[in-house]
């Protein structure tokens, strides 16, 4: 095995391991509810306050381009102990107050993993980064999916749940301080500078990558979100038995999104970032537009645009991350990746709370259209983009 694969191979399998923190109470969510008697929007608080939690980290690293001077390696062994000892600290919780701030500190911490490790895995490729890219997201995306298999077994204790992936989170730490280096492309060094951060948004590509990422982002966590609860009260119209079907059908439809996410960035390599993201987000908007309608009919038409919406809803993302670290001032990469990633989950609380609200007035078919407007204004950005590297007044993908 080259060292190139092997590196990538150890940088998904970690990043697995270091993203567990993230979902860990959503896989137990049920379960803090009950003990700690929580509404449903409550319940949502503790999902909402990690993407804040992320956010605040993302736009501090960001000010102080922490990403682009600090080590890749380094920077994510210190932010996934950080992000293990908050989920530690949620077992000793006393209620939704101090849980609500474990979850924070979550994020918080998590905004030092995830974007240097797609820094990371470009270092190795100048070519096929997207696909590279695509393997690292799918990761996320594979670990966001797995709350619902566990659901779906029956569950287990959630204190068990927190422990155990604390555990797995620090392990992914020094795997990754042990197993993983910088690859033969290393971005050029950076110096504290925090007007960089005003040099990103100045950055045309970067700047359209980075909207076209708010329109994905607008519609990706709220499907994730509440597809379970959408299914459940699917399977339940038509006298099914609501769980587990529902949190096996979850499981499956944001599952999908892994390979989505890998099958999406080696089509961006071929055929273009800017067009592959287009027809993502016109079967995805379809899919968001049609699955209410498609839940008055019955359960597979459900179950069938499920899946092609779970692949195509994430099967875009790839192409967002890796058109920044094309079109980036590449020794502010980690910034501007930083920056992107850090607006886009600030959207994602949006959209979270307001769907099941919109819902509980109007029904689900309404709610899910709300998702709409998002990939529409994303194929219209990326058509601007794609229009302005067509005229060569952006630089062209490495592909």
């Amino acid at each position: 095995m080259s060292a190139r694969m092997r590196s990538m191979v150890v940088l998904v399998l970690m990043l697995l391991l270091l993203k567990s923190t993230w979902f860990s109470a959503a896989a137990v969510l049920p379960q803090l509810r009950a003990e700690w008697g929580l509404s449903t929007a409550a319940g949502g608080a503790l999902t909402v306050a990690v993407q804040l939690g992320f956010c605040l980290g993302a736009v501090v690293s960001g000010l102080l381009s922490v990403s682009d001077i600090v080590p890749p390696r380094r920077l994510i062994f210190a932010s996934a102990l950080g992000a293990a000892a908050a989920n530690t600290v949620l077992l000793a919780a006393p209620g939704f107050g101090a849980g609500l701030a474990t979850r924070f500190a979550t994020g918080f911490f998590i905004a030092g993993v995830y974007p240097p490790a797609l820094k990371l895995a470009s270092t190795w490729y100048q070519r096929g980064r997207g696909g590279a890219i695509g393997l690292m997201v799918g990761a996320l995306t594979f670990s966001s999916a797995v709350p619902h298999l566990v659901n779906g077994l029956g569950g287990l204790a959630w204190r068990t749940v927190i422990i155990g992936t604390s555990i797995l989170t620090v392990l992914g730490a020094f795997g990754m301080l042990a197993g993983v280096r910088e690859g033969p492309y290393p971005f050029p060094a950076a110096r504290l500078d925090p007007r960089q951060l005003g040099a990103v948004v100045r950055n045309r590509g970067v700047r359209l990558a980075t909207l076209g990422y708010l329109c994905h982002m607008w519609e990706l966590y709220a499907m994730w979100s509440w597809f379970l609860l959408f299914s459940h009260d699917t399977f339940a119209r038509f006298g099914r038995t609501p769980l587990p079907a529902a949190a096996y059908l979850t499981f499956a439809v944001i599952g999908i999104g892994g390979l989505a996410n890998w099958v999406g960035g080696v089509l961006g390599d071929r055929y273009g970032r800017e067009k592959v993201a287009i027809g993502m987000l016109a079967v995805s908007a379809t899919c968001a537009a049609t699955i209410g309608l498609g839940a008055e009919l019955g359960v597979w038409p459900v179950v069938l645009i499920g899946l092609v919406w779970g692949f195509s809803v994430v099967g875009d993302s790839v192409q967002f991350s890796t058109l920044v670290t094309e079109l980036a001032d590449q020794s502010y990469v980690g910034t501007a990746l930083t920056l992107q990633m850090a607006l886009g989950f600030g959207v994602t609380g949006i959209t979270i709370w307001i769907v099941p609200a919109i819902q509980a007035v109007a029904g689900w078919t309404v709610a899910f259209l709300l998702l709409v407007p998002g990939p529409l204004l994303g194929i219209v950005v990326m058509r601007r983009l794609l229009h302005a590297r067509t005229e060569d007044r952006l630089p062209v993908a490495v592909g």
